[in-house]
């Protein structure tokens, strides 16, 4: 008798293929190209959160400006927010619509958005924001 595995198997298994394309990915194209990527998985499920809204926003001058909205593709995945020449020193953040990710799922989730705020101090390196959800929890981590 086998055992199906368990949420926290998926989920690593999932990390571990993850990382294996993004090398494939980085090797074919210039990490330049795509200066800020993310990443969202379900950890209730085990599965990419997919078409999960998600905008970019910068301060300046005391105002959040929002520079990019995205949806993520089947993979959960989302980049090219914007171009090398526009990643800038500063405090971004990353607003992804959690609300209406599960809404269309038709889950009750107790978080209606979540909000990343992180600084870039070097644009010419890549960043990747990862955020990990369920319906009643979330955690990020400064992803490579």
């Amino acid at each position: 008798m086998t055992l199906a595995p368990s949420r926290l198997q998926v989920i690593s298994q999932h990390l571990c293929r993850s990382e294996k394309i993004i090398a494939q990915d980085m090797s074919q194209a210039s990490v330049s190209a795509n200066p800020l990527t993310s990443h969202v998985l379900n950890t209730a499920t085990g599965q990419p959160a997919a078409n999960m809204k998600i905008s970019l926003h910068k301060l300046q001058e005391g105002a959040w400006q929002e520079i990019a909205a995205k949806v993520t593709n089947s993979d959960g995945r989302a980049g090219h927010f914007l171009s090398q020449e526009s990643f800038t020193e500063g405090t971004y953040k990353m607003f992804f619509d959690t609300g209406a990710y599960f809404k269309q799922l038709a889950v009750k989730g107790f978080y209606p958005y979540v909000e990343i705020v992180f600084v870039i101090e070097k644009p010419q390196d890549h960043y990747h924001i990862p955020l990990l959800i369920s319906p009643f929890g979330y955690t990020t981590y400064r992803g490579s």
